[in-house]
């Protein structure tokens, strides 16, 4: 089983097929519009233009399980999306990516590349490790902005915490693309 043989939920009420985008590398994100990572949507949107052509997807999928970030529908995530970062990749339906309602195919990525953030401090780990101390050493989502990195086979590569930002993805992307 790879990435490519879930379907997923589209904004409109529809569904998509993951095996539509097999042969491409995926980046696949869960995203919130009132976060303070929100801005990660214009280095997200800044290598979906620069990398699209070499074969980059840039999956979003919006999530209001962290404080209740991404209140709004999928309707209004969409203009906000488009209206404040000119968002051109995939947003696709609000999801889950913890508990029992998990998404499947966050469930999936989650079991494949669990990540953690490890020994690390600033201030999202701190903050984290203090409102949602069982989450930290678990394979949950700790927060918004959590990426994983998806090869042109469907097998998932790479798991980058929040603060990971998009410009520092970009050298795994270039090997991964050629």
């Amino acid at each position: 089983m790879g990435v490519y043989d879930f379907s997923v939920a589209t904004a409109d009420g529809g569904s998509r097929s993951l095996g539509d985008y097999a042969g491409q590398a995926l980046l696949i994100v869960n995203v919130a519009s009132k976060c303070g990572l929100t801005p990660q949507y214009e280095g997200l949107e800044a290598l979906y233009r620069e990398l699209h052509g070499r074969g980059l997807e840039i999956l979003g999928f919006p999530c209001n399980q962290f404080m209740e970030q991404e209140p709004g529908t999928d309707a209004e995530i969409q203009d906000f999306c488009k209206a404040s970062y000119d968002v051109t990749f995939p947003i696709f339906s609000k999801i889950d990516v913890n508990g029992s309602n998990t998404a499947p195919l966050y469930g999936y990525l989650r079991t494949e590349a669990p990540g953690d953030f490890g020994p690390q401090s600033g201030f999202l780990y701190d903050f984290v490790a203090k409102t949602f101390p069982d989450r930290v050493g678990t394979d949950e989502i700790k927060w918004n902005f959590t990426k994983f990195l998806v090869g042109r086979d469907g097998e998932v590569i790479r798991r980058y915490e929040p603060p990971v930002t998009p410009e520092e993805i970009r050298p795994d992307l270039d090997a991964l693309l050629g």
